[in-house]
């Protein structure tokens, strides 16, 4: 099923759009591709870090946190940037998508000072 997604600012790299759909990637439980409403062409891969089993548990600073009007964890959905390289597929821990399950508002936001990896191979 998919989703529109509304970004507070466009994501890097993909100024000025801020309206997306989110794809399901057929046969590939957890994968997802990202596209600009207004240019289909381009497009991202977003990854569920859970149905690759990350223990991933990033704390969202609380300006995102109410800029998106989150009630709860529940209501977020956290995704991560898929890329393929040499040694197989690495996401990009630190800058999650974060998603208003409800709403569909969306950020990319950068993790500081927690630790998390730019290119996290999965395993």
């Amino acid at each position: 099923m998919s989703a529109v997604l509304t970004f507070l600012a466009p994501p890097p790299g993909f100024a000025p759009h801020t309206d997306f759909v989110l794809d399901p990637v057929d046969g590939a439980d957890g994968l997802f591709a990202l596209h600009a409403t207004a240019q289909p062409g381009l497009r991202v891969h977003l990854v569920d870090p859970r149905t690759v089993g990350e223990e991933y548990a990033p704390v969202l600073p609380d300006d995102q946190v109410a800029a998106l009007a989150l009630a709860s964890p529940d209501d977020a959905l956290l995704l991560v940037i898929a890329r393929p390289t040499d040694e197989g597929v690495s996401v990009n821990l630190m800058a999650p998508v974060v998603v208003n399950a409800r709403s569909g508002a969306a950020v990319q936001v950068i993790l500081e000072d927690q630790g998390f990896s730019v290119r996290a191979l999965l395993t």
